[in-house]
């Protein structure tokens, strides 16, 4: 079977990584001629670390981004502190998205298909044919997966509902050069508008704002506007972007229709509050590339594909509705809107339970998927638990479901990748698990605590 990916940027990238690992033939097509240079991303939140490092590839962006070692909600002065989540990466890490797609490229060891414009879709009870701007100007596939942004062509073509809200509220940004910046990453907010200042790696910094005008379309009015909320410009000077983007909120109907399937911003649009969009698009990537690989490989059933609606598209609603929340909250300019976000500052600055709370839904780490499995694991993110001389997270970097016998005993289950070991460090949730199967995703599919369980039988549910 042959998968067409739409979109070359990070989710259409991690997708056809994660297809190809899985044994899937996978062809990624992207209009752009050349890579934006323009890093409309920034923010890499720990689940997305996480992820990486399920595929051996955290060290990598580690050695070039910048770690930040909390977050912001909603722009609020005091910002959530990411120590004490249960990761390894208790920080956001600061990566033009440019660099991230370039490292993900890498990953993929495939080339993608550039200047390849899509134009439309036809769809058949056994394929889809993939229209195009130029020759060849039809390319058949199996399935088509929607990675190409906002606009989705792919998601107009296969006739999917977006329904939700235009945008009411502006924000504005730009990459430049700072003479005399601020220490760090600074938040500010005023009647007169809100702020926030980035370090970016290459000796920029990024300037996000809002304020109750008209967005800036100049260099000057972009510093007019610093200057009114921060009280100076901070010598900034030789702009490489100026960009704008409104709170425009939709979220696709069905995430599946067929053979056409949609993840990132082609399913889910929003506020970038927190920097969380390529993030979440990734984890729907995640999500989806191990079952349609498994699919499309022949070793589980069409309606697996299924679940990646069933569990993905309540992530992105409840996604719509913190951003939204957020946005309240960073456009409210108001004496009564200033004095809300003082008593919630205050509540992150006070309350550790809160911050943590608001830290592990911004980061993801606290997403679990509905499972008929009983087990109260089951569904959840699995930590990176120390197993003997290795980690659960060295042993997902095949792309298989990980068998885990936690009582040492000496036997194995075929077609997955098994490990027979106590925990080498005590985890609070875990120690009276006996055994848990582990989804390619790094959720729990299966977890018990009886040490007689059937293993192989709990093998049986990988593709339910």
């Amino acid at each position: 079977m042959v998968i067409v990916i739409v979109g070359a940027g990070p989710v259409g990238l991690w997708l056809a990584a994660e297809l190809r690992l899985g044994g899937a033939e996978v062809t990624v097509l992207e209009a752009r001629q050349e890579r934006d240079p323009h890093s409309k991303a920034l923010t890499i939140h720990p689940r997305t670390l996480e992820l990486l490092a399920c595929r051996g590839l955290a060290d990598r962006f580690l050695a070039e981004g910048r770690p930040i070692p909390d977050g912001h909600f909603g722009g609020l002065d005091q910002r959530m502190d990411f120590a004490p989540l249960d990761t390894p990466f208790p920080f956001t890490l600061a990566l033009p998205q440019a660099r991230t797609e370039e490292l993900l490229e890498e990953h993929v060891k495939q080339s993608v298909r550039r200047g390849r414009r899509v134009t439309g879709l036809t769809e058949e009870p056994d394929r889809v044919r993939v229209h195009l701007d130029g020759p060849p100007y039809t390319i058949e596939a199996d399935y088509v997966v929607g990675c190409d942004g906002a606009r989705s062509t792919v998601r107009e073509a296969a006739q999917i509902a977006f329904p939700g809200t235009d945008s009411t509220a502006w924000g504005w940004l730009g990459d430049v050069v700072l003479d005399q910046p601020p220490p760090g990453v600074i938040n500010l907010s005023s009647t007169a508008g809100g702020l926030m200042v980035v370090p970016l790696p290459d000796g920029l910094h990024r300037i996000v704002g809002g304020d109750p005008g008209d967005p800036p379309s100049t260099f000057e009015e972009f510093r007019a506007k610093v200057v009114a909320i921060a009280g100076g410009d901070y010598g900034m000077r030789d702009p490489r972007w100026l960009s704008r983007f409104g709170n425009a909120t939709r979220q696709a109907e069905h995430y599946r229709k067929g053979r056409v399937l949609l993840a990132g911003d082609a399913a889910h649009i929003h506020f970038p509050t927190g920097g969380v969009g390529l993030n979440v698009g990734v984890q729907d990537a995640m999500n989806l590339g191990w079952k349609l690989a498994a699919v499309a490989t022949g070793r589980a059933p069409d309606a697996l594909l299924d679940t990646y609606h069933d569990e993905r598209h309540p992530v992105g609603a409840a996604l719509l509705t913190g951003t939204q929340a957020q946005t309240a909250l960073m456009t409210t300019f108001t004496p009564e809107g200033q004095a809300l976000r003082a008593v919630l500052s205050d509540l992150i600055a006070t309350v550790p339970a809160f911050s943590l709370a608001l830290a592990e839904q911004v980061s993801a780490l606290s997403v679990a998927y509905p499972s008929r499995r009983g087990h109260r694991l089951a569904g959840r993110r699995a930590p990176d638990l120390r197993l003997g001389d290795t980690s659960l997270f060295a042993l997902l970097r095949h792309g298989r479901h990980v068998l885990l016998d936690l009582t040492g005993k000496a036997t194995s289950v075929p077609d997955v990748t098994w490990h027979s070991a106590p925990l080498a460090v005590p985890h609070h949730e875990w120690d009276d698990v006996t055994a848990a199967l582990i989804r390619p995703d790094g959720h729990v599919a299966w977890a018990g605590d009886d040490p007689a369980a059937d293993l192989e039988a709990a093998v049986a549910v990988r593709w339910t």
